[in-house]
């Protein structure tokens, strides 16, 4: 039986993304955890971050989990294959965002635990902080890119 992140590791991937968002200079970024099942674990949005980041997070984690590839592999095939996307969107009622960010998160089996998506920054630091946040708490990130 696949184990489920628990709250303590949502958090701590946070706790991590943001130290990478620090470390790095990076503008304020929101960070939101999904468990295997889409449902929210954990979420956080640094001071001056926009209204809209929490939403562009769980995007790109919701769209990772959904799919079950990570947002950077969306992105590619966005541009391979518009029209999918475009209806996979549909179904998800617009919540999928399909750009670097949205990270999966493996357990040491291999095992789909969830996915976590960030924003604030470029697509790409996004993305460089989602893996360092999920890698230092001591899961595996899959990007699928």
């Amino acid at each position: 039986m696949t184990m489920d992140l628990t709250l303590a590791d949502a958090k701590r991937i946070i706790d991590q993304t943001l130290s990478a968002q620090a470390e790095n200079g990076f503008k304020p970024m929101a960070v939101v955890v999904l468990g295997s099942a889409g449902t929210i674990k954990a979420s956080e949005s640094q001071d001056g971050t926009s209204l809209l980041r929490p939403k562009v997070a769980h995007g790109k984690a919701y769209g990772a989990i959904a799919i079950g590839l990570g947002s950077r592999a969306l992105f590619e095939r966005a541009k391979k294959e518009p029209f999918f996307i475009d209806a996979v969107n549909s179904l998800c009622d617009g919540a999928l965002v399909p750009v670097p960010g949205g990270v999966l998160i493996r357990n040491s089996n291999g095992d789909l635990v969830g996915a976590v998506g960030v924003t604030g920054d470029t697509s790409d630091n996004d993305e460089l902080c989602a893996v360092a946040g999920i890698e230092a708490a001591g899961f595996s990130a899959d990007t699928g890119g």
